[in-house]
C-alpha cells in the first residue's frame, strides 16, 4: 500500500497493466524467442571455446598450443592463472590428461546441447557446475568482490532450463517426446 503525500492515507496499489502485443507478437511469445537466442548464443560460447582449443584458432589458443598438436586446454589456465585460496588444488591437476578429457567433453556438450535445445536440464546443471568451478579458481575475482561473468552464465543456464529454453529455436519439443526421454525425463 502506498502512502499518499497529503494526509498520510493509504490507498490500493493500481493494478499492472497488462504488457499489449507489439506488432501482433505477444510479449510470452517475444521472450521465448529472447530465450532461445541467449541459449544459442551462450551454446557458441561454449563450442566456440572447444573449437578455439581443439585447434588451436589463434583467438584464445595459438596453433601450437592446440590439444589436437598436443598442447593441453587446462594446463595454461589452471596451472598459471589460477589464483586465491584453491590456487593449490587447481595447480595439482593442470594439465592431466583425465582434466584435459572431461574440460573438453563438458565444452562440446555444452555447446551441442545448448545450440541444438535438447538435454537442456543435464547442460544447465553441468554447466552451471563447470562454470563455478572456474569461478572459483581465480578468487576473488578481478573486477568484483565476488560476482563475475561465471556466475551470471551460470544462473542464466538454470534460468533457461526453468523456462524449457530449448523448445524455441531448438529440438527441445521433439526431443522432450522421444521413447528415452520418457524414460528418463531429467534428460530433457
Amino acid at each position: 500500500m502506498a502512502t499518499l503525500a497529503r494526509g498520510g492515507a493509504t490507498a490500493s496499489p493500481r493494478p499492472v497493466p497488462a504488457v499489449k502485443a507489439v506488432a501482433g507478437v505477444s510479449a510470452a511469445t517475444a521472450g521465448r524467442y529472447v530465450f532461445g537466442g541467449v541459449r544459442i548464443a551462450l551454446g557458441w560460447v561454449f563450442l566456440w571455446a572447444f573449437l578455439d582449443k581443439l585447434f588451436g584458432l589463434g583467438h584464445e589458443t595459438a596453433e601450437k598450443a592446440a590439444w589436437i598438436n598436443g598442447g593441453s586446454p587446462t594446463n595454461g589456465f589452471l596451472g598459471h592463472a589460477a589464483a586465491g585460496p584453491l590456487k593449490g588444488f587447481y595447480n595439482s591437476f593442470a594439465g592431466a590428461g583425465w582434466a584435459d578429457w572431461l574440460f573438453m567433453l563438458g565444452l562440446l556438450g555444452l555447446g551441442v546441447a545448448l545450440i541444438l535445445g535438447i538435454g537442456i536440464r543435464v547442460a544447465a546443471v553441468a554447466g552451471a557446475l563447470l562454470l563455478v568451478l572456474m569461478w572459483s579458481a581465480v578468487l576473488p575475482p578481478a573486477n568484483n568482490p565476488f560476482m563475475d561473468d561465471h556466475l551470471i552464465y551460470a544462473g542464466t543456464l538454470i534460468g533457461l532450463a526453468l523456462v524449457q529454453a530449448g523448445d524455441t529455436l531448438g529440438l527441445g519439443r521433439r526431443w522432450g517426446q522421444t521413447a528415452l526421454v520418457a524414460r528418463a525425463p531429467w534428460l530433457k
